[in-house]
């Protein structure tokens, strides 16, 4: 049997060489070998490192070996005796060629290689010194067996951004005008830094978490649609891993990006890295301060109204019933982050990792809503007692006016440390991880409304919360032969939430005093893993299953004393499958088939009965009886790469049962206060083709595009007690069963001028949606870039427009038997920023061929601990 060792590629300024070296045949096992060592140095006796050094045998070719220098230009190997043909190679150094004769074990002693030279104008040679070449990666988009990898690092558009900025050109991924991340036109979307769940993004930040993080610290994003059974369970729409930047290469290197902008944006973000023999540092750090303004209008027309009789004896029967409101509301942020690690290599088996984040965000906010009720007009111009008909009658607002003025802070921390250890050289590789984190937020409120009918309401609000969470991993990887690999593994999960919550109000709500209480959230999962993948031929499978045992504890305490403390536990023992299949039709040519099992566990606050109050006109209910509701996806996938182009159309088919979805009523319909409330209801059933694709047909030419095409089935219908407009008990219903067809499209073309100016347009469209109460508009909006390389490579000067058009706004249009109400929504208007990046001293890249890396390296980053098959 032959054993077979790969030399990865060694690029030097001239050429590009790979040496494949074939161990010895059945005799050659028999030959004694002999321990060789020795280095190469530069003609100033220095020491070369990463220099490649291959010894061919003149006799049997089989009997040649090859290997790296070290950092100090030292090398070790074994060889059999013999004469050998000695080859350095090095990047800037001229190739050399020695022969030796190898007779036994030691040291052969230095070998000087002389560097490059290049000839001047006067004829005279001069070394080349401090030269960088950079290329940037063919395709920005790829596809592996388990998940789609976004490179952001050629998106002109989103420089200077931040998280948000950049997952808006992420194929397959959406983003709403609020900031909220779908995928496939669905909101539960799991997100992940670096593999695991993240105190950087918070428990219930949204938007502010994804702005904090900068767009300059990130690597790269995995987009898994269907996870497999290596990752938990959580979030039935897919994953979406970020991983954070941590430079790989040797000596001091590092960036400054700054940028500037309108709205009013500033932000200062760096990554600094140094690598130096077993250790290497990474440093990235920065803050920053936006301004945003948000308009939200709507306008509700009530149906079908049983008017009270002293209003009824007043009124035409078609006096219309209207109500407008529309608000403005500005936010004032600044956000600071940093994160420091090293990772250290306690020998060439063993190494070891810690890192330790922080991010923190800041502002105040100052929101103006206006009320306009129609049908108030007509008694203000009508005679007829106000104060009388309101009393009898809360559904007549008068015109008033809510000025909110909120505070809010957050802090988290992380800290991560691992251990990874590889028992040969064959694959078989033990990681272990913990990872300890704390969020907390703080989010204050100070609201007053007036109107003309009665005394000025002044509500105070003030909201706590903070989380702790611990999560331990341990994966373990065993190779079968050269096509299979075992893999195995253990993941808990402890997250700790505590809410609490203060209202005060000069007005008579009675639901005031549910929302001073305090809650304690505790849940523990217990994850367990089995996989084993394998190619036969042009066929690869993957079979995965995974186990997770969920305890869940909820204390609540309510200050009202007419309102009991509950104490509720909930346990699930669930069993997550996955199915990966694949077979290669030809060269880049491949079709891919898989199948999971997920779940979608309800959020922490959505189980608190009473855990926000914003105002007296909305109010959120919380659901304690809340359960996990269950996803069954399919996909069917194609993948073709050629030299200019890349595409990928998956077919997929998503089954959801006992779905979450959001309950909007009026339970006194003399009222016209909705509450919105979570509930288990029904089937959702989502159906699609995810189209992605790249094309280069020129040089100076690029484009990167998405379709996302999708039908959507919902059944189910809400039933809720309420009262009619004089008080008599009735049943409501709302119908969530409904269907419809609806799109998502982008388009990312890049322009490349000339060798240092590129310029981006960037266009999405998202289509109209329908369901049985709703109808979304659609929504396109046009964004711009352009990008300057200078200072010879050492810096790059930025400018980019968000929202050309300034169109980039949701409608929507909701209705019930009694009302129907339309909302307009711009979460940010038009923005422009210019960023300036400035790169210090480059290091060359280490070479794959330092450590030689196999099917079972970590790479990835991501939450599997190891990279695709």
């Amino acid at each position: 049997m032959k054993n077979k060792t790969e030399i990865v590629n060694i690029f030097t300024r001239k050429t590009l060489g790979l040496t494949l070296v074939l161990s010895a045949a059945a005799m050659a096992f028999a030959q004694e070998k002999a321990g060789i060592s020795g280095s190469i140095v530069n003609k100033k006796n220095q020491p070369v490192p990463y220099a490649s050094v291959t010894f061919s045998n003149k006799a049997n070719k089989t009997l040649s070996d090859a290997v790296l220098t070290d950092e100090k230009g030292q090398y070790k190997l074994q060889l059999a005796p013999g004469d050998y043909d000695i080859t350095v190679e090095a990047i800037d150094y001229k190739k050399s060629v020695v022969s030796k004769n190898i007779t036994a074990s030691g040291n052969i002693g230095a070998l000087s290689i002389e560097p490059e030279a290049t000839t001047t104008l006067d004829g005279k040679t001069q070394e080349l010194q401090g030269v960088v070449i950079t290329a940037s990666a063919t395709k920005p988009f790829k596809v592996e067996l388990d998940k789609k990898t976004y490179d952001p690092s050629q998106d002109i558009v989103s420089k200077g951004g931040s998280l948000q900025d950049v997952l808006t050109n992420v194929p397959s991924v959406s983003v709403d005008t609020d900031g909220t991340v779908s995928m496939r036109g669905s909101t539960n979307v799991k997100f992940l830094i670096n593999g695991k769940p993240s105190a950087l993004l918070g428990i219930d930040d949204g938007a502010n978490a994804l702005q904090s993080i900068p767009a300059d610290q990130i690597e790269r994003i995995e987009v898994i649609t269907n996870p497999s059974s290596k990752f938990e369970a959580s979030g039935t729409s897919g994953i979406l891993n970020i991983i954070l930047k941590k430079n790989k290469k040797i000596g001091f290197n590092g960036s400054v990006v700054g940028t500037l902008g309108y709205f009013p944006r500033t932000a200062l973000n760096t990554n600094l890295s140094w690598r130096k023999n077993n250790w290497t540092w990474f440093v990235n750090g920065g803050g920053g301060y936006t301004e945003n303004r948000t308009k939200n209008n709507s306008e509700t027309t009530y149906h079908n109204i049983a008017f009270p009789t002293i209003v009824k004896e007043k009124i035409p029967n078609d006096v219309p019933v209207h109500q407008l409101q529309n608000s403005t509301n500005k936010t004032f942020n600044k956000n600071y982050n940093a994160s420091a690690g090293f990772v250290y290599d306690l020998s060439e088996k063993t190494s070891i990792n810690l890192t330790g984040l922080v991010r923190t965000f800041e502002g105040d906010g100052n929101e103006l809503l206006d009320t306009y009720d129609s049908f108030y007009r007509f008694f203000r111009d009508n005679p007829l007692d106000l104060q009388t008909v309101a009393g009898k009658w809360s559904l007549l607002n008068p015109h008033g006016l809510r000025d909110s003025k909120s505070v809010f802070n957050n802090l988290a921390f992380q800290g991560d440390v691992g251990l990874d250890h590889k028992f040969d050289d064959k694959g078989q590789n033990l990681s272990l991880s913990l990872s300890v984190q704390r969020n907390r937020s703080n989010n204050n409120a100070d609201i007053l409304e007036t109107n003309d009918l009665r005394p000025d309401i002044q509500d105070i609000t003030r909201r706590h919360s903070v989380s702790k969470t611990i999560i331990g991993k341990a994966d373990y990887e065993l190779p079968i032969g050269e096509n299979s690999k075992f893999e195995a593994g253990y993941r808990l999960d402890v997250n700790d939430n505590t809410y609490d919550n203060f209202v005060s109000s000069t007005s008579d709500n009675p639901f005031i005093p549910d929302y001073n209480n305090n809650t304690d959230y505790r849940e523990i999962f217990n994850a367990f893993y089995l996989q084993f993948r394998s190619k036969i031929g042009n066929f690869g499978y993957q079979l995965g299953l995974r186990d997770e045992l969920s305890n869940v504890k909820i204390n609540y305490a309510n200050q009202n004393p007419n309102t009991p403390a509950i104490d509720k536990t909930k346990n699930y023992n669930n069993l997550f499958p996955s199915v990966f299949l694949s077979y290669d039709v030809s060269k880049n040519n491949q079709i891919l088939v898989n199948y999971s099992r997920r779940i979608d566990r309800p959020r922490s606050f959505f189980m608190v009965p009473f855990p926000n109050y914003s105002n007296s006109q909305n109010i959120f209910e919380g659901n304690i009886d809340l359960n996990p509701s269950y996803v069954d996806s399919y996909e069917v996938g194609y993948n073709i790469t050629r030299k200019k182009f890349t595409i990928n159309p998956t077919l997929y088919y998503r089954h959801a049962t006992d779905d979450t979805k959001m309950l909007v009523y009026r339970p006194d319909e003399s009222k016209s206060v909705f509450y919105t409330k979570p509930i288990n209801l029904g089937n959702d059933d989502r159906y699609g083709l995810d189209l992605n694709f790249t094309y280069d047909p020129f040089a100076w030419l690029k484009i990167m595009g998405s379709l996302d095409m999708f039908g959507y089935k919902t059944t189910g219908i809400a039933y809720y007690d309420a009262k009619d407009v004089n008080g008599v008990a009735k049943t409501g219903s709302m119908n969530f069963t409904g269907n419809g067809f609806s799109t998502r499209a982008r388009l990312n073309t890049t322009f490349k001028l000339d060798k240092t100016l590129s310029v981006q347009l960037q266009g999405f469209y998202r289509g109209a949606q329908k369901t049985a109460n709703q109808n979304t508009q659609d929504m396109y909006a046009l964004n711009f870039g352009a990008s300057k390389t200078i200072w010879k490579g050492d810096g790059t000067l930025s400018f980019n427009i968000q929202d050309i058009f300034n169109t980039r706004s949701r409608e929507v249009l909701s209705f019930n038997s009694d009302y129907t109400r339309s909302n307009y929504m711009q979460w940010q208007p038009r923005q422009f920023s210019i960023s300036l990046t400035y790169r210090f001293k480059q290091g060359e890249k280490i070479e794959q061929a330092k450590k030689k890396k196999d099917i079972n390296s970590n790479a990835a980053g991501d939450d599997q601990q190891g990279g695709p098959m």
